[in-house]
């Protein structure tokens, strides 16, 4: 079954309330809130759901 999560480990992103370039270091899905969370390198006790993220190309 493919993941259904918008970012892999190593894509970088951008946090979309800092404009701050980052790179996701680790995800999980959060079953009862049904959303997905991540991890990145940069700040790595931190964690940001997916909404608060963007892959700018």
């Amino acid at each position: 079954m493919a993941d259904k999560n918008k970012y892999q480990f190593g894509d970088k992103v951008t946090i979309k309330t800092t404009d701050e370039f980052v790179t996701i270091n680790t995800w999980l899905y959060i079953k009862n809130m049904k959303q997905y969370s991540y991890t990145i390198k940069e700040h790595p006790s931190t964690f940001y759901f997916e909404d608060e993220l963007v892959k700018k190309n």
